[in-house]
């Protein structure tokens, strides 16, 4: 037998064992996920990335269960828990390893849930990229055991300290040119944050901020291109915090964006999340370009400078207006959405109408609402004048139906254009595409069944028809119907 022969005979017999994928929080953890599962299916390992369900049949084959998770809210951590519990439940074989935000800062208490649990901390989440060899060794020696690969994690990566503490370790390693669940790429450019904002735990859990160096990330743009990639979201957890030296420069990420559509000719850009400072004439001036996703989703948090201050945020709500007003100036109708905290420790009815009143005057496309909740460790927690919980669920309720009603409007001020779009999946037996438009309008395409079908990740022209009110006022993802443009 040759060695080619030998290793895709291993290759096939580890495709009989399951690695399992769950995936909570922000884009940055889903092209984390992304990359991890690729280390795992290139020595074979079959593996699953669609969310546990509780009706889901309980499974021998799956051997490691990993969940990524996030700490922005209570909530996602009750989530992560409820999920890790069905995991132990449905996969009785299964070692559950968890890391992410939540792992980072909350591991003796997930530790505790059950023994099959080994936490690794958000900021060395890179070292997963080893266990997919150490897995195959083990298993090419001795029968499977949840706690033998256990041993060996919490030897060989868990033990072993940071370099660099308050860092993440090795931030841009777990990066992927080929992604499993999703049709649309991403690439990470920034990790951590060096702001205190006195809600947020997740400058705690990732660490100080890190750029990707300007030559890397334009390698991977371009290597996603090759590749037929159609759109790249750009990710960040601060995206003001961008800096990187080349040629003699600093570059921010104004000239970064600038770089990356000099190097490239096709692929479009989406940005993730905007801080209102970045909003600059530099930044407009590239954005211009048609290439540029003409959707934006700006960090806002309230519209109350009272209460911005108490967050310890780095702007006013003027300059929210202001970066609203310049990325209109150079883009048509551009879709603009934000998040807002209710609820936070004094906020009074003045200050809830100010953020109200700011909505209704940035004529914000969505909003994500958010009531507030206390952070392990943050210094909103000390913070006197708190809101019930009742008072926060009311005011993210009346900013929820605004929004609804802001983007059933939006999507009508749509109606009968041409817009570019990536086809999402296909629906059988209905024939029925979901695609994804440039101003992130979420569309069902209704496809001839004998028509040849279109991957996942294919750019098609498509006219919008109509709203899908109903769906949109259940927060369902589909939000309006439109019709395929042959070529």
């Amino acid at each position: 037998m040759t060695l080619q022969e030998a290793e895709k005979e291993q290759v096939q017999n580890f495709n009989n064992y399951i690695i399992h994928i769950e995936t909570l929080g922000c884009r940055l953890n889903q092209i984390e996920s992304e990359s991890i599962a690729t280390f795992f299916s290139e020595v074979g390992f079959s593996v699953q990335m669609k969310g546990i369900a509780a009706n889901a049949e309980v499974s021998t084959d799956v051997l490691l269960c990993i969940v990524n998770t996030c700490t922005v809210t209570q909530k996602s951590e009750q989530k992560a828990r409820r999920i890790i519990r069905l995991l132990l439940k449905k996969f009785p074989n299964a070692l559950i390893l968890v890391t992410g935000c939540y792992a980072q800062l909350s591991s003796i208490e997930i530790n505790s849930i059950d023994s099959r649990i080994i936490t690794l901390g958000g900021q060395v989440k890179s070292r997963i990229k080893l266990i997919p060899q150490r897995l195959c060794l083990l298993l090419e020696n001795e029968f499977w055991n949840p706690f033998a690969l256990k041993q060996i994690i919490n030897d060989d990566f868990v033990l072993p300290p940071q370099v660099k503490p308050n860092f993440t370790e090795n931030s841009f390693e777990l990066s992927t040119s080929s992604f499993i669940a999703h049709s649309r790429a991403s690439l990470k450019i920034q990790d951590g944050c060096n702001n205190n904002c006195s809600y947020c735990a997740i400058h705690m859990a990732r660490g100080f901020s890190v750029s990707l160096p300007v030559e890397e990330a334009v390698k991977r743009v371009q290597d996603l291109e090759q590749k037929g990639v159609q759109e790249v979201v750009i990710t960040t957890v601060n995206i003001a915090q961008y800096r990187s030296e080349y040629n003699g420069q600093v570059y921010n990420f104004s000239k970064l964006l600038k770089l990356l559509l000099e190097s490239t000719s096709n692929i479009m850009f989406r940005i993730s999340s905007l801080y209102p400072e970045i909003v600059t004439d530099e930044f407009c001036n590239v954005i211009k370009d048609k290439r540029v996703c003409p959707h934006f989703h700006i960090s806002v948090q309230s519209g109350s400078d009272k209460i911005l201050k108490l967050m310890n945020r780095t702007y006013e709500k003027q300059a929210v207006i202001d970066a609203c007003n310049k990325i209109r100036s150079v883009k048509d109708n551009p879709f603009i959405a934000c998040d807002i905290i209710t609820g936070f420790p004094g906020e009074t009815e003045e200050d809830f109408q100010a953020t109200l009143d700011l909505c209704n005057v940035c004529q914000f496309a969505w909003i994500h609402v958010f009531p507030f909740s206390e952070r392990k460790g943050t210094p909103a927690v000390l913070l006197n004048n708190k809101v019930s919980q009742d008072v926060a669920r009311k005011r993210s309720s009346i900013l929820t139906d605004f929004a609804i009603n802001q983007k059933i409007k939006y999507i009508e001020s749509q109606k009968g254009m041409i817009k570019t779009a990536i086809l999402e999946t296909l629906r059988k037996p209905q024939y029925v595409y979901h695609c994804v438009t440039d101003n992130f309008i979420h569309c069902l395409i209704k496809y001839p069944k004998n028509a040849q079908e279109l991957p996942p990740g294919t750019k098609v022209q498509i006219e919008i028809e109509s709203p899908l009110v109903e769906s949109i006022t259940k927060g369902g993802e589909i939000e309006a119907k439109s019709k395929l443009i042959q070529k």
